[in-house]
């Protein structure tokens, strides 16, 4: 069955840098369109990255644009957030998605203080 398991969350000082995993069974992540979104405490959960299907093209919230980067490893069947300049406005619970069938993962806290 479809199973998403993200990872990499922490804590770190803001202006740091964090990878974030999300690990894919039951499917092949290059065959469909895969998203990050966040939720912050008592916030909405918020789209922040997609990648497409085959052709891998990206789109970005503009909050995260030139900061953030998604990326997948077909072979892994990983689908990445790479973060940088991490702000304190950063913190929240991040999600991996697969649009089709709405599946999500349990989600990983990244927490960014001093």
């Amino acid at each position: 069955q479809v199973q998403l398991v993200e990872s990499g969350g922490a804590l770190v000082q803001p202006g740091g840098s964090l990878r974030l995993s999300c690990a894919a069974s039951g499917f092949t992540v290059g065959m469909f369109i895969m998203s990050w979104y966040r939720q912050a405490p008592g916030k909405e959960r918020e789209l922040v990255a997609t990648i497409s299907g085959p052709g891998g093209n990206t789109n970005y919230a503009d909050f995260v644009k030139g900061r953030f980067s998604i990326s997948r490893d077909n072979a892994k069947n990983l689908v990445y957030l790479e973060m940088y300049n991490l702000d304190p406005e950063d913190t929240a619970v991040y999600y991996c998605r697969r649009w089709s069938g709405n599946y999500w993962g349990q989600g990983t806290q990244v927490t960014v203080s001093s």
